[in-house]
């Protein structure tokens, strides 16, 4: 037998009612994302490569890198010491901390992806938030799903997952200064990729997103060029695109060539980071160019890294920026 509902009293349900939606007791979310970087979400964002580094996300190499069968079909270049590796990441990682950043750790890698400790190809980071990654090989296929857990597990704000077919990875973008975004386009990253993260840049204001065709042999944009501070970025001249490079003058850089071919092919010297305007770490052995950038008044911090160098990548491949400041 159906009973009549009753319910509250009419005025009680009345007012709850108006709180809910509109009336006494509602109050409307003010400003917009961008404002709630550091209250509701936590701070994070790269507004240009140089401005001080203030959080990375980063993984220690676990158990994923052990017993790895093919080191070929794993995209590495040789077989890698995991002892070593990871005493190497170690100190490493001491040297982000002894410069007050804030590292983020991935954490525990329940799949069998021995590239994750390559962080940087991940994600990217607009000024308001972090795109995530499609990774282009089959081998990396759901690194990204790991670095958006660790990112949402922070608190860090996802403005954009690379979808439909799209790849991307997240060292295809060079964020030269606030006005001023470079998006590579090749092997990593397809065009629905590119185009999907430069609308993700354009919706976060900034003014010039250019697209550049990455050239044969070369993995990434970032293995072009290196922004080191507001007017200074160091280049691979024999691969850097000439849309690049008229670009950075026309921004009122000073564009230095690396020095010398071997040490960008076997010491990976192009692959640093900027700790802070005109500081940066970098892979040690590389002795030419550390004289010329400190030619230009640059701090070189140097660190060893050659057993993860193993990898195919070195300091500015293992580390996911999240925040500059």
């Amino acid at each position: 037998m159906l009973q009549e509902f009753t319910g509250r009293p009419a005025d009680v349900l009345k007012q709850n009612e108006d709180s809910a939606h509109g009336g006494d007791g509602w109050v409307p979310r003010a400003g917009t994302r961008l404002d709630e970087l550091g209250t509701v979400w936590e701070a994070c964002g790269v507004p240009a490569e140089w401005y001080p580094l203030r959080t990375v996300l980063t993984h220690r190499p676990g158990g994923e890198i052990d017993d790895v069968p093919d080191y070929r079909a794993a995209l590495w270049l040789a077989p890698i010491d995991p002892a070593k590796a990871r005493d190497q990441h170690d100190a490493f990682m001491e040297v982000y901390r002894s410069n007050g950043v804030k590292v983020i750790e991935l954490g525990e890698i329940d799949a069998p992806l021995p590239n994750a400790y390559f962080c940087r190809d991940t994600f990217c980071m607009t000024p308001q938030g972090a795109v995530i990654s499609r990774m282009a090989s089959a081998a990396r296929a759901g690194e990204e799903r790991w670095a958006a857990a660790a990112l949402a597990r922070e608190g860090v704000p996802i403005v954009h997952s690379v979808d439909r077919d799209g790849t991307f990875e997240g060292a295809d973008v060079v964020v030269t200064n606030e006005d001023l975004v470079f998006v590579g386009l090749g092997m990593r990253s397809n065009r629905s990729g590119v185009q999907q993260v430069a609308r993700a840049f354009r919706d976060a204001g900034i003014a010039e997103v250019i697209e550049v065709e990455i050239p044969y042999g070369c993995g990434h944009i970032d293995g072009t060029i290196n922004v080191i501070d507001k007017d200074l970025a160091m280049v691979m001249p024999t691969q850097l695109s000439w849309v690049v490079y008229e670009n950075l003058k026309r921004h009122g850089f000073t564009v230095i060539d690396l020095p010398d071919m071997a040490e960008s092919q076997g010491g990976m010297a192009l692959n640093i980071v900027p700790l802070r305007p005109r500081a940066v770490v970098t892979p040690a052995g590389n002795a030419k160019t550390k004289a010329l950038l400190e030619q230009h008044g640059v701090e070189v911090v140097e660190v060893d890294v050659s057993e993860l160098m193993k990898g195919g990548g070195s300091c500015h491949c293992m580390t996911g920026v999240v925040w500059r400041a």
